[in-house]
């Protein structure tokens, strides 16, 4: 799939709307499917996703949100069927697209012959919470980082960092390679960016998209 991605979603409250905002941010085109005006209106005003009004279950809905020609689709409703009904619906449209179903319990293994992943957001809520009850002592990397996003990238062949020591790469400002490839090691100057392995990257919000040109091209 191209690195900046078409992504559908089905749900425009509090996890479908915070996940466009994420994606938004990392230079990703957006389409938020939501029933409610009030939500609709909420996302179109924070400029971050084409909004459509409807019923994502419906066909006809999915296929007015570019269901067809989207790289992934997700279903972030509450509702754990209409999840999984958006996400084979998509998937007779578009059998090539990555499907990802937000759930309501926490093992989600035998949905796994009808979506490509699952997705339980109140397990890290309930991960911040306990931070807050233990104190300050002991907290949860989700927590302590607030805006700043901690991803684990893989390089991609030909990517304009590929194959360079981080001393040859101008990382933008608000960004940093944090592990080598082997996530045991601190990266140093002199760590290589193997294109096919994988890295611990550190990057404010408005400089992701450039680390991910230069990551992933």
């Amino acid at each position: 799939m191209p690195e900046k991605r078409s992504v559908v979603v089905a749900g425009g409250g509090r996890v479908g709307f915070n996940t466009v905002r994420l994606l938004d941010d990392l230079g990703h085109d957006c389409t938020v499917v939501e029933t409610d005006p009030d939500r609709c209106d909420a996302v179109a005003d924070d400029f971050v996703a084409t909004v459509i009004e409807g019923d994502a279950t419906d066909p006809g809905t999915l296929e007015q949100a570019g269901v067809t020609d989207a790289d992934v689709v997700a279903g972030l409703t509450g509702a754990t069927g209409s999840n999984l009904a958006v996400c084979l619906l998509a998937r007779e449209l578009n059998p090539a697209v990555r499907t990802v179903a937000r759930i309501e319990r926490t093992n989600g293994e035998h949905y796994g012959r009808f979506v490509d992943a699952t997705v339980f957001p109140e397990r890290a809520g309930a991960r911040v919470a306990a931070d807050e009850i233990l104190g300050a002592d002991v907290t949860t990397l989700s927590h302590v980082t607030g805006d700043l996003d901690i991803l684990h990238v893989r390089v991609a062949e030909g990517a304009p960092a590929a194959g360079k020591t981080l001393a040859e790469v101008r990382l933008p400002a608000g960004s940093v390679v944090v592990s080598d490839e082997t996530g045991d090691v601190v990266a140093r100057p002199e760590t290589v960016l193997t294109p096919g392995e994988r890295y611990v990257v550190a990057v404010e919000p408005a400089v992701a998209g450039e680390v991910m040109n230069l990551l992933r091209g």
